[in-house]
């Protein structure tokens, strides 16, 4: 089944891609969503007409993603926790951990869901986590596990 991409779907394609899929999958998941339209020749002349719109925002979306990348690039977050013996942590530092560090330290807004961890984090010391900025465009930033210093109260 062909279909004609309305949005940017990083599995798929970019907006106004034709692209072919599985007929289950357009039909049960991209037409209903309204992600897709079916590739008729209707709908590819409608698409061909915007074609300049869709590349306009394709480009702004391109410029925001690489702004974003060139702000994240070198980036290293320092994530206190608490630990246990021998350096390990309680629980383990997650996407949505690193997300609300971004946020805080850099005032950049990233879906925890665009935070890719390799493996789970469960012990202090420094690891590489990748960021999905954009379509196709990844940075990969450093994570600093450090113990938590607990404040005495007196």
């Amino acid at each position: 089944m062909e279909v004609i991409l309305k949005e940017t779907i990083d599995t798929l394609g970019r907006e106004g891609n034709i692209v072919k899929v599985k007929p289950g999958y357009g039909r049960n998941y991209l037409l209903p969503q309204q992600k897709a339209v079916a590739a008729s020749p209707a709908n590819i002349a409608l698409f061909e007409k915007d074609q300049a719109a869709i590349q306009a925002r394709i480009t702004e979306e391109t410029k925001i993603a690489e702004a974003i990348a060139k702000k994240l690039v070198g980036t290293t977050l320092i994530i206190a926790m608490l630990t246990g013996g021998e350096d390990r942590l309680f629980g383990s530092v997650t996407s949505s951990d690193i997300a609300k560090k971004l946020a805080e330290d850099a005032s950049i807004e990233i879906d925890k869901k665009n935070i890719l961890i390799k493996e789970p984090i469960k012990e202090l010391g420094e690891s590489n986590v990748t960021v999905k900025v954009g379509f196709q465009t990844t940075v990969d930033i450093t994570v600093q596990v450090v113990p938590l210093e607990e404040t005495e109260e007196a």
